[in-house]
């Protein structure tokens, strides 16, 4: 995939990123699919992109949202990627983001990123997303986990789905009840609105604040400031991603990296200063350096 990318992203960002997070079986795969259907009566292309859950044992996933999207799936227009997370943590599988970069330069106008509703971790979605939705429960204290998760302080919209449930307005109350505390967000608001994506009720109304929160940030050239620091942040988590893999797969066959891991086994060296020692001695990074970044 990554020369792949290499040549099309010149051809990239035409494309409204809107991602969707909340815990597991809130309803996204059935929002995602209402919001689709709002894309397609406006004429505009979809591609979606589906993170699911990985084994740990196995890294197999079930890969369930071309069956949950199934009534767009023989959309022409419509194009709808699963992948697993294979261990990746942050709720996003490592290579979302090289995904929605291909649907961008086949010239898909909407791309949805879903990601696998796994808690606090799911923050990562916001440095992928050009607008961040959350989806909550009623009845669920979902609310009130997204608070001490500090998950609240990621969406750019909230939305309760199903909203026929008997706790609804209850769940609704107490999200106001939070977003009134929040005083550290200038300029967007977060609207909260609630749906029944089975049904479709709610959904024009979604669509429209997604379609506001972008044209927000156009107006105010926050969406190419949004969108270059999550590049900035997605390639520190690539390039953290390479060193990981290259340490693991070096780490008997490196003298330099064995000798390190060999004092920490016999307890001559902790793991902070062994990791000092790696930047030092196996990445050449100079020990000033490493003081000037307040390490």
């Amino acid at each position: 995939m990554g020369e792949i990318v290499r040549v099309l992203y010149p051809s990239t960002g035409g494309a409204m990123r809107v991602g969707l997070t909340g815990p597991p079986g809130v309803g996204k795969s059935s929002l995602i699919s209402a919001l689709i259907t709002e894309c397609r009566r406006s004429g505009l292309s979809v591609g979606v992109v589906s993170v699911d859950p990985s084994s740990p044992f196995t890294q197999g996933a079930v890969l369930g949202d071309r069956i949950r999207l199934g009534e767009h799936f023989l959309d022409r227009d419509v194009f709808i990627r699963s992948m697993g997370t294979r261990g990746h943590l942050g709720g996003l599988a490592r290579a979302t983001l090289q995904a929605a970069l291909i649907l961008d330069a086949a010239g898909k106008q909407v791309v949805f990123l879903e990601t696998v509703g796994v808690g606090q971790s799911e923050i990562e979605i916001a440095s992928i997303a050009d607008t961040v939705v959350l989806a909550l429960m009623p009845g669920s204290g979902d609310s009130i986990q997204a608070l001490k998760a500090g998950v609240m302080e990621i969406p750019d919209i909230i939305v309760v789905n199903k909203k026929d449930h008997p706790a609804a307005e209850v769940t609704l109350n107490e999200i106001r009840s939070i977003l009134a505390l929040d005083e550290r967000r200038a300029g967007w608001d977060s609207p909260l609105l609630a749906t029944n994506a089975l049904s479709g009720e709610g959904a024009a109304e979604l669509w429209a604040a997604v379609t506001q929160h972008h044209a927000y940030l156009e107006q105010t050239g926050l969406l190419a400031a949004r969108r270059g620091e999550n590049l900035q942040k997605e390639v520190v988590a690539l390039a953290t991603c390479e060193m990981q893999r290259w340490l693991l797969g070096r780490a008997d066959r490196d003298p330099r990296l064995a000798a390190v891991m060999q004092r920490v086994r016999e307890q001559e060296l902790d793991p902070l200063s062994a990791v000092r020692a790696i930047l030092v001695e196996v990445f050449g990074i100079s020990e000033a350096d490493l003081d000037a970044d307040g390490r």
